[in-house]
C-alpha cells in the first residue's frame, strides 16, 4: 500500500496520535542512489525497504540526502513523497550549491570565497551571495528538495577550526552578518526552507564535534557580541529554521551541550531571540552526543530542551519509542510535542505548496509530487556564476614554465584521499592540463598512495625529482583533520625547493594552508582558489600555465 492520499483531509497536528507526531519530529538519512548496492554509508543510510518502512509505517516527517546524481535524486524524491501520508521535508547539506553532494548540478565554491571577494568589492561580494542562494534554491527545488541546510552563520575566527572552516561566510563578525542575510533573500525567491547553523556558534573551535565535544569557554558578553549576532541577522532576515551545535558553553548551561539544553534552546534562542521557527538539531549520530548521551537519551533531552526535528538518529524507530515513554511517563509534556508539529506543519505548508493546496490551513490533500525539472539545473547563467565567484576570489602570483617533451616534468598532486575523489576524475584540468605542458602525474595522498617509483621517493636525488609543479588540495576535513597532509605537502614542498625544482604551486581550498605554507611559496611561481572542483581547476592553471600562444596574464587576483 503506497501511503497516497487523494482526496481525504489529513488531520490537525492533536489528531494525530502521539507515535505518528513524534514521528513526524524525526528526519532520516537516506542515500541519493536508488540501487541499494551503491550506498556508500551503510551504517547511517537505510535501504530502500527500510526508508520504505520509514516513511509509510512509522511516518517520519522528513528525509536527508546525500549522494548520487540529480537524476536519481529526482526519482528518489517523488517516490518519497508518493509513499508518505503527509507531505516529506526532504532536505540536503547543500552549503556550496546542489552539486557540492548530487552530480550533475553547479557545484560553488565554498562560501568564505565571498569574503574575498568581499574584500575587495563588497557590493559585488553582496550581489553574488544573494544570487547564489537564489541559484541553490531553484536548483535544490528542481529535484524534489524543498529543505536547504544553508547556510552556515559560524563566525570562523579559529583558523585551527576542522569542522566549520571555509564553510563559514569568513572569520569577521559583520561580513558574515550581511552575506548570511544577502544568501537568504535569494533562497527566498524559491519556496523552500532554509537553516542557519550551528547555534549558538561553532566558529571558534579547534576539537572535530563528529568525534568529540568541543567546549567554548566565552562569557556570556563575548557570545552576544559575536556568535549570537549572524543568528540575531538570520533570524531579522526571515530563516525558517536554525541547527543546533553538538558543543559545551559553560556560561550558557554547565551541564548539558547545547543541542541538549534547554537554557541555550529554550531559554536564549525562543524567548530571548524570539525565534519561532523550527530548531533542528545537528546529527544526531554524531560523537560529540552519541558517546556520552546514547541515541535515546540524547533524542529525549533534545526535545525536552525545545528542539523539534531530531536529525539523523541512529535508530529512528528506537528514538520515536523513547520519546513517546518520556511523554507517556510525565518526563515530556503533551503540548511539547503538538507545539513542535504545529512548526512542521507551518513549514510544510511553505515547503511543498504544489501537494498542499491554497486554504487548507491543517488539512490538506495529499496531491502527487511535481515533476522534476532537470531543465533547471545546471543552466549556463548558474554556472558562470560559480566561475564568476571563483575567479573574483582566487589569487595569482607570476607564470609557471613550461616542460618540454624532451625534458619533462612532474605534476605532484598531494590530496588527501585520491580513492573515490570526486575532484580527480580523469578528464579533470588539475590532470589533463599540466600533461599538455609536460608536466607528467605524480599522485600522493596521506592514506599511503604513491604514484611513484618506490625508489625515488622523497628526498631521493636526482634522477628521481624532476622539475616540478604542485598541486596542494587541502581543505578543512571533518574526521581526521588536514594536519597530516599539510606535513606531507611541507616535506615535498620543502625537497624540491631545496633541489631548487619547485617550478609553481597550486593550492585548492584553505587560506590557513597558504598561509601555513607562503614560506615556501617566496618567489616561486602560485596560486590558489577557493575550489577544488573541476570548474576551479579549468581557470586557476591556465592563469598560473598559460598556453604557448595566450598572452601573459597582468591581472593578480588577491584575497
Amino acid at each position: 500500500m503506497s501511503g497516497v492520499i487523494a482526496t481525504s483531509r489529513l488531520p490537525a497536528p492533536e489528531r494525530l496520535s502521539l507515535p505518528e507526531q513524534v514521528a513526524q519530529m524525526v528526519v532520516v538519512r537516506a542515500s541519493g542512489h536508488l540501487f541499494d548496492h551503491e550506498i556508500r554509508y551503510p551504517a547511517w543510510e537505510a535501504d530502500s525497504a527500510t526508508l520504505t518502512r520509514y516513511v509509510e509505517e512509522l511516518g517520519v516527517g522528513g528525509v536527508i540526502l546525500l549522494g548520487g546524481s540529480v537524476a536519481e535524486v529526482g526519482l528518489k524524491t517523488q517516490t518519497l513523497q508518493s509513499q508518505a501520508r503527509i507531505p516529506l521535508l526532504i532536505a540536503a547539506d547543500v552549503e556550496e550549491g546542489v552539486g557540492q553532494r548530487f552530480s550533475g548540478a553547479t557545484w560553488f565554491p565554498p562560501p568564505m570565497a565571498l569574503s574575498a571577494v568581499a574584500d575587495r568589492n563588497p557590493t559585488a561580494a553582496l550581489a553574488y551571495a544573494e544570487a547564489f542562494g537564489a541559484a541553490t534554491a531553484a536548483e535544490a527545488l528542481a529535484i524534489g528538495l524543498n529543505w536547504v541546510l544553508a547556510p552556515v552563520v559560524d563566525v570562523n575566527n579559529n583558523p585551527a577550526n576542522p569542522v566549520i572552516n571555509v564553510r563559514a561566510f569568513g572569520a569577521g563578525l559583520e561580513r558574515v552578518s550581511d552575506l548570511t542575510q544577502a544568501f537568504l533573500r535569494g533562497a527566498q525567491t524559491q519556496p523552500v526552507l532554509t537553516a542557519a547553523k550551528h547555534f549558538p556558534g561553532h566558529g571558534d573551535t579547534a576539537t572535530d564535534s563528529h568525534l568529540d565535544l568541543p567546549v567554548l569557554p566565552h562569557s556570556r558578553d563575548r557570545l552576544r557580541d559575536l556568535e549570537l549576532a549572524p543568528f540575531r541577522a538570520a533570524i531579522a532576515a526571515g530563516v525558517d529554521s536554525i541547527m543546533t551545535a553538538h558543543l559545551k558553553i559553560p556560561a550558557l548551561d554547565a551541564r548539558l551541550p547545547a543541542t541538549l539544553s534547554p537554557a541555550t534552546l529554550t531559554g536564549l534562542l525562543r524567548q530571548e531571540m524570539g525565534f519561532d521557527g523550527l530548531i533542528v538539531t545537528d546529527a544526531l549520530i554524531m560523537g560529540a552526543i552519541a558517546n556520552t548521551y546514547g541515541p535515546y537519551e540524547a533524542a529525549v533531552l533534545a526535545v525536552e530542551a525545545g528542539a523539534d526535528v531530531l536529525l539523523m538518529p541512529s535508530d529512528p524507530e528506537g528514538t520515536i519509542a523513547a520519546v513517546v515513554e518520556a511523554v507517556t511517563l510525565g518526563r515530556i509534556a503533551p503540548e511539547r510535542i503538538t507545539a513542535s508539529v504545529e512548526r512542521l506543519w507551518r513549514a510544510k505548508q511553505k515547503a511543498a505548496p504544489a501537494l498542499i493546496p491554497d486554504g487548507a490551513g491543517h488539512a490538506w490533500e495529499h496531491l502527487p509530487p511535481p515533476p522534476v525539472n532537470l531543465a533547471a539545473v545546471a543552466q549556463p547563467a548558474t554556472r558562470q556564476l560559480a566561475a564568476d565567484i571563483l575567479t573574483a576570489s582566487m589569487t595569482v602570483q607570476g607564470q609557471i614554465t613550461p616542460s618540454t617533451a624532451a625534458d619533462p616534468g612532474h605534476n605532484l598532486v598531494i590530496v588527501d584521499d585520491a580513492i573515490g575523489c570526486r575532484f580527480l576524475e580523469p578528464t579533470a584540468a588539475a590532470l589533463t592540463w599540466p600533461q599538455r605542458h609536460h608536466y607528467h602525474l605524480k599522485l600522493v595522498d596521506t592514506q599511503g598512495c604513491q604514484h611513484w617509483p618506490q625508489s625515488q621517493g622523497i628526498g631521493a636525488a636526482e634522477p628521481g625529482l624532476r622539475p616540478s609543479l604542485v598541486q596542494i588540495f587541502v581543505r578543512g576535513n571533518p574526521f581526521r583533520g588536514s594536519a597530516p597532509l599539510l606535513q606531507l605537502a611541507t616535506i615535498w614542498l620543502e625537497t624540491l625547493r631545496s633541489a631548487q625544482l619547485l617550478r609553481g604551486v597550486v593550492i585548492y581550498g584553505s587560506p590557513y594552508a597558504l598561509k601555513q605554507l607562503s614560506p615556501y611559496l617566496e618567489q616561486v611561481p602560485h596560486g590558489f582558489t577557493y575550489g577544488q572542483m573541476p570548474l576551479a581547476q579549468s581557470l586557476i592553471l591556465p592563469a598560473l600555465l598559460p598556453e604557448p600562444s595566450a598572452t601573459p596574464i597582468s591581472q593578480e587576483f588577491t584575497d
